[in-house]
C-alpha cells in the first residue's frame, strides 16, 4: 500500500471481454503479463494515485473496454 491508501488502485480485467488484443501489457508491463495464448494478466501489484492519470490511459487503451480500475 502507498502512503495514501484510501486512493490505491487495481487492474481488473473481464476476461467474457478480452480477445487478446495486446495493448494492456504492450504499453503497460509493468501493471500486465500475457498469458500462455495472449490475453492480458494483471499483475499483483497496487497502483498508486500518483500513476491514476497513466492507469486511465491504459485502461481506455482496450479496444474491447475490457480493463477496469477498482479502489484496493
Amino acid at each position: 500500500m502507498t502512503e495514501n491508501a484510501e486512493q490505491d488502485l487495481r487492474f481488473k480485467i473481464d476476461t467474457d471481454l478480452c480477445v487478446g488484443h495486446g495493448r494492456c501489457y504492450t504499453l503497460a508491463s509493468q501493471w500486465f503479463d500475457a498469458d500462455d495464448i495472449g490475453y492480458g494478466e494483471v499483475k499483483d501489484l497496487v497502483i498508486g494515485a500518483d500513476q491514476r492519470a497513466a492507469a486511465e490511459d491504459v485502461a481506455a487503451a482496450c479496444p474491447e473496454g475490457a480493463i477496469t480500475l477498482t479502489l484496493s
